[in-house]
């Protein structure tokens, strides 16, 4: 039967130490050679069964070191092939640790971007609000030497319709002012709005209609600073349409309720050259 490898050097290891003490043995035996005769069968048999003792012990003692060698050299490379698992799995835990970090700066920046664009958009709509919430809240505005508070559209409106008046565009000018009018019947622009329509319809050489607006005017408001013009522009459509006896009464009436006006200047001019 052929021995394992593991096993072969045991074989040659315990020979070597039987023959070592039997060599001491014999040189013990023939280092008295005076003693020899001396020592009888029994002895002898004892010194061979003690010395057999020993071999056997020590052959013991070298299989079970032997065999504590193998159980520790066993034990070191489970717990280096452990090591190395877990060397492995850190590995593993640290690469994907990596990856996770490189994802989390990339989202990072990526919310940077966001945030800033974010923050660039509602600046502009905090702007585009401020700027519609200017356009709709009240102006002062000076309005035949009075100031008032108008709302954004009624003088956008106004300033439309007064544009194609000062550019002589009487028909246009005439449909804007009477819708602004209709629009804003008691703003702060509607007695001059009213005032300047029936000066578009002057221009348009609609005294009748104009005359009624110059009318409307004086009616509404006869303290308004625009009122001795109405009636100045009332009584010039009367003389227009040859209503001499109507527009000396207009004059008269002027002069009566405005005296100290340029208007009524201008009507005590007029009225005399009637009369004259």
């Amino acid at each position: 039967m052929r021995c394992s490898p593991l096993a072969q050097p045991a074989r040659p290891l315990r020979q070597a130490r039987a023959g070592a003490l039997l060599l001491v043995a014999t040189a013990a035996l023939l280092s008295a050679p005076a003693r020899a005769g001396l020592f009888d069968d029994e002895e002898a048999r004892r010194a061979i069964l003690d010395l057999r003792s020993r071999i056997q012990a020590t052959d013991d003692a070298g299989k079970a070191r032997q065999a504590e060698l193998a159980q520790t050299s066993a034990q070191l490379l489970e717990q280096i092939q452990q090591l190395r698992r877990s060397l492995l799995d850190l590995n593993t835990q640290i690469q994907a640790q990596r990856d996770d970090n490189a994802k989390l700066r990339g989202t990072q920046e990526q919310l940077t971007r966001d945030i800033a664009d974010l923050q660039r958009k509602l600046k502009d709509a905090s702007q585009n609000v401020d700027e519609r919430l200017r356009k709709l809240e009240p102006q002062t505005v000076s309005v035949d030497g009075k100031e008032f508070s108008v709302d954004p559209d009624e003088k956008r409106a106004h300033d439309a319709a007064m544009a194609p008046l000062r550019n002589g565009e009487f028909d246009q000018a005439a449909s804007l002012l009477a819708a602004f009018v209709k629009r804003y019947p008691a703003g702060a622009y509607t007695e001059p709005a009213r005032f300047w329509l029936g000066n578009a319809l002057y221009g348009l050489k609609n005294y009748k209609d104009a005359i009624t607006v110059f009318r409307a005017v004086v009616n509404a408001a006869p303290e308004h600073p625009r009122a001795a013009e109405a009636l100045l522009a009332l009584a010039n459509c009367q003389v227009e349409m040859r209503d001499v006896k109507g527009a000396r009464k207009t004059f008269d009436e002027l002069i009566k309720s405005h005296p100290k006006s340029e208007a009524a200047v201008a009507a005590k001019e007029r009225l005399g050259a009637l009369k004259g």
